[in-house]
């Protein structure tokens, strides 16, 4: 299987640069982000309010996670439980943040990322795949911007602007520090992997740049 990376910063882009790269290339994605989203929804539907060991532990013990794709789009269950529609809310990503560093659910996650790996041709996409999921990848990307600039997509993205640009500014600076300095898995550019930095670059520039180096890289591999 072919397998590639993508890494980078909260807002930076990765999940429709992933898409866009999966179309042309007819791969499979997996957004990794929407998995843990996905979990911190059900953590908070179950009635857990603390974040810490024993919460999580509990939580993670017997839960059902599915990613399944409906007409490619990806919907993630917990428990049978579709959270695919909340998924994109602030207040969701936030609750990801703070429980994706516990070790018992990022190994169940990483199961779930692994095991779509050995199944396709994909792009998966996160902050810790080119460094610990996917450490063998055939190409590895790392996508970061400005953070001006991707506070502003976010912004941007949000249809009932609940958020103003100044606290969703503040809010990433402070999930990029917790990225970069967790225990487990840091946010970190693997030594192999590409830097891109997207802030003057339009979404199809990029898409073309990555498809191109990809395209090298497999032809290279074939030749060998």
């Amino acid at each position: 299987m072919i397998n590639i990376a993508i890494d980078g910063h909260v807002g930076s882009g990765k999940s429709t640069l992933a898409k866009g790269i999966a179309q042309k290339l007819n791969y499979h994605v997996l957004d990794t982000g929407a998995i843990y989203r996905g979990l911190a929804c059900a953590y908070k539907d179950k009635g857990y309010r603390e974040i810490n060991d024993e919460n999580i532990n509990n939580f993670i013990k017997n839960i059902k996670v599915n990613v399944v794709f409906e007409k490619d789009i990806q919907k993630v269950l917990v428990d049978d439980v579709d959270y695919t529609p909340f998924l994109r809310t602030e207040e969701t990503s936030t609750l990801a943040s703070k429980i994706s560093p516990f070790e018992e659910l990022r190994s169940k996650v990483l199961k779930i990322q692994r095991d779509f790996a050995n199944k396709y041709n994909c792009i998966i996409e996160g902050r810790d795949i080119g460094t610990v999921v996917l450490p063998n990848a055939d190409v590895k990307f790392f996508v970061t911007a400005k953070e001006e600039v991707r506070a502003m997509r976010r912004y941007e993205q949000l249809k009932d602007k609940s958020l103003s640009y100044e606290e969703i500014l503040k809010d990433l600076k402070e999930r990029d520090y917790k990225d970069e300095h967790r225990v487990v898995a840091p946010l970190k550019i693997a030594e192999d992997s590409i830097l891109l930095d997207t802030s003057n670059m339009t979404l199809e520039q990029t898409i073309d740049k990555c498809v191109n180096i990809i395209e090298q890289k497999i032809n290279k591999k074939n030749k060998k």
